[in-house]
Formats: C-alpha cells, structure tokens, sequence
C-alpha cells in the first residue's frame, strides 16, 4: 500500500506559528523505519504492508504526543495487494506519457 499522511501539531510555541520541528521529529522516524518513502511540501508518502505503514504513522503521533496535547493527522491510501515500488512507479507512468 501507498500511505501518503500529513502529521502536524495544532499548537505551536514558536512566535511565527512555525510547526517545523515537530514535522522533522516525524519524517526522522519515517527516514529511520526503513520503508520506502517521500517527503514533499504538504505530504509524506510511505509504502511497505499495513502493518508495517500504520506502525510508523502511530510512532509519529506518539512523539508529537510529547510535544502537544492536539495533532492534526491527515490521511490517504492506495490500497493495492500484489504491488510494490509504485511509489516511484507511479509517476515513471505518467512521466512516460507527458514524454510523448
């Protein structure tokens, strides 16, 4: 499954509402889960079985726990058995086509 999920706190004590380093706690154990992943401005995207996804998702949310007592967790899954490296393969896809 592709997992994309956008984690955030909804406080933040930094005088210009900068929630940055939160995020960065987050996408470091992504990085450190070992599955396959992409960090852009708004979303991260992890692939790898349910389990495996949704372990890392709730580790996010324990360390934001540490940081803030509200999260906002927005998610999006492409649930397709039997698949894998679409996390890449996807856009090589429709990469291929604005080609032509």
């Amino acid at each position: 499954m592709l997992l994309a999920f956008s984690i955030a706190p909804q406080t933040s004590d930094q005088p210009d509402g900068s929630v940055s380093e939160a995020v960065a706690a987050a996408v470091k154990i992504v990085n450190e889960s070992g599955l396959p992943n992409e960090t852009t401005s708004m979303f991260t995207t992890l692939e790898g079985e349910w389990d495996e996804v949704m372990a890392v998702v709730k580790a996010c949310v324990e360390e934001l726990e540490k940081r803030t007592p509200r999260i906002s967790l927005v998610m999006k899954a492409d649930i397709r058995p039997g698949y894998t490296g679409q996390i890449t393969a996807k856009v090589e896809r429709v990469n291929k086509l604005l080609e032509q």
